[in-house]
């Protein structure tokens, strides 16, 4: 039967499904992701494949594809030092992100400074070490493959007893960390839990692959999302989403595919997505492809069209 929908904002663009599968309905959840033969598969071999030039990275860390897309490789950024802390700028305005920035951060033993990123939202994942994250006057202990979600005009700081490398996404967009002198002891104690430890008991199927959501509603994150997925061998049919995306590769070796563009990527790597970017990530390898994605604004990473 009809449903009635209700525009929210000005220029508002939506995803409604079709399949009649979906837990959000009128809107798409990607559930038609999961129905026999609905999620193709495309051809690296093809001959229009085969007509996509190979873009070849030189000295700087960024080997840019079309529009604003481009892939970051850690092994040649650039990293600046603030006290216990070493870190790159991965995504930022300066880079063409218009909804996200993101940080890749070396902490060394010891705590570091404050750092307040404002009104917006803060998502990390901790890619190796462990570490405790105090927000406001409460801390918390995270391990590798944990998220933590920091709450708009919350400060936090990193400490850690060894060495531990972390990713910071500020949502909406900021050039760099913004340190500050003293940490606030404000917390937001409407969403006490912000720490989300990997569980492989709480994966989600899509198609033949499958993610997790780390940071999302479940800790007050509504606008900012963060997984972990795995995509096997495989090349996705070219696709879009409405929200801006960065992927981190964990492990594992691919193709990142555009419109008129490709290039390899692997572990260490960090892909940067623009809104209604046409694209295609092909693992190349037998192990398949860890990736961590954060999306803004969007709390859905298997939505696309």
């Amino acid at each position: 039967m009809p449903v009635r929908y209700v525009p929210q904002d000005d220029n508002e663009e939506v995803l409604f499904c079709n399949c009649k599968q979906t837990k959000d309905g009128p809107h798409c959840d990607g559930s038609h992701n999961n129905l026999p033969g609905a999620y193709e598969e495309d051809d690296p071999e093809s001959i229009e494949n085969k007509s996509i030039d190979e873009v070849f990275g030189d000295a700087s860390p960024l080997n840019r594809l079309n529009g604003e897309c481009y892939i970051f490789s850690l092994d040649k950024a650039v990293m600046k030092e603030t006290g216990a802390l070493r870190y790159a700028t991965v995504i930022a305005p300066s880079l063409g992100a218009v909804f996200q920035s993101q940080f890749f951060v070396q902490a060394r033993k010891g705590t570091s400074e404050a750092i307040s990123f404002g009104n917006r939202h803060v998502v990390l994942y901790m890619s190796s070490g462990a570490t405790r994250i105090s927000i406001g006057d409460r801390s918390f202990d995270a391990e590798a493959g944990s998220g933590a979600y920091i709450r708009p005009h919350e400060t936090f700081q990193i400490k850690t007893n060894d060495t531990a490398s972390i990713y910071i996404s500020a949502c909406p967009t900021a050039e760099d960390i913004p340190f500050v002198q003293s940490p606030s002891p404000y917390f937001d104690e409407q969403f006490p839990s912000r720490i989300v430890p990997l569980d492989e008991n709480k994966r989600e199927a899509m198609a033949t692959r499958y993610f997790q959501m780390l940071v999302d509603k479940s800790v007050g994150s509504t606008l900012a999302t963060q997984f972990i997925g795995h995509i096997p061998y495989s090349k996705a049919m070219p696709h879009r989403h409405l929200y801006e995306e960065a992927l981190i590769i964990l492990s594992g070796e691919g193709m990142m595919w555009t419109e008129t563009k490709k290039a390899t990527v692997k572990s260490g790597d960090v892909i940067f997505l623009p809104r209604k970017q046409l694209h295609s990530l092909q693992s190349t390898g037998e192990d398949g492809l860890d990736v961590v994605g954060v999306i803004y604004p969007g709390d859905n990473p298997s939505i696309n069209y």
